[in-house]
């Protein structure tokens, strides 16, 4: 069974998925923003789950949740699913936060980047983003092309490592809201299939999943030459680098 860790695992297609994966019998490991979240995690953690506790959007809280991760053990698999719709920690949560945790978490077998359909209207120009949250100079779209393009990224540069993207849909989750016209189930699946499956499809890397189907991300997604810049971008803010 395999190590997981889950961001933002308190709720929607976090919690989900960690149920999901213990009821499969693998190990979870789940991320809170705050203590005080951690009773929505009360029964997992009752169950076996272990917890590593963290704010996003604070580089150096993005520091202490990778070292507890470390703390805990080797994972084999990390989904990078926390994320924000709106607001000035759209770039910390979203984009800054994953990049830093690949960087700092010692390096699983696989990485799960959780996108969205709408990094297709994205703006490829990383240049003038305000990293810090400090102020909103980006969109929620904006946010998952960047992260589509780390996982893409990531893929060509470990190629040891399985990286990949996942478009979940737009499902019914406190994000998504009620009306949301996707299957929920449908929407934690294909990141719970690529973090554990032996599935030969699941055992590709540098993809971007949509209900376990692969299809074509925005072409700058794999553009080199623009994943390089954004790289540079998040080394130069954080001043931690991709090994």
């Amino acid at each position: 069974m395999s190590r997981v860790l889950i961001t933002g695992s308190a709720d929607g297609l976090g919690l989900a998925a960690a149920q999901t994966l213990m009821r499969d019998g693998h190990e979870v490991v789940v991320h809170v923003r705050s203590q005080a979240r951690l009773s929505a995690v009360r029964d997992l953690l009752e169950s076996g789950a272990r917890a590593v506790v963290g704010d996003l959007a604070d580089l150096r809280q993005v520091r202490e949740v990778a070292e507890q991760a470390n703390d805990v053990g080797p994972m084999n698999a990390v989904i990078h699913n926390a994320g924000v719709y709106s607001g000035s920690q759209v770039m910390p949560v979203n984009v800054v936060a994953p990049y830093a945790l690949t960087a700092l978490v010692d390096r699983p077998a696989r990485l799960v980047y959780l996108s969205s359909g709408m990094h297709r209207s994205g703006r490829a120009v990383v240049e003038g983003m305000d990293w810090s949250g400090r102020r909103q100079t980006g969109s929620y779209s904006d946010s998952k092309l960047f992260v589509t393009a780390l996982a893409l990224a990531v893929a060509r540069l470990w190629p040891e490592v399985l990286s990949n993207a996942v478009d979940p849909g737009w499902v019914p989750t406190r994000m998504g809201g009620p009306g949301a016209p996707d299957d929920l189930r449908l929407g934690h699946l294909t990141q719970e299939w690529l973090a554990t499956s032996e599935d030969p499809l699941a055992l590709t890397s540098g993809g971007y999943w949509h209900h376990q189907e692969r299809i074509r991300p925005h072409p700058a997604a794999g553009d080199e030459r623009f994943q390089d810049a954004l790289l540079g971008q998040l080394t130069q803010f954080t001043g931690i680098s991709l090994k």
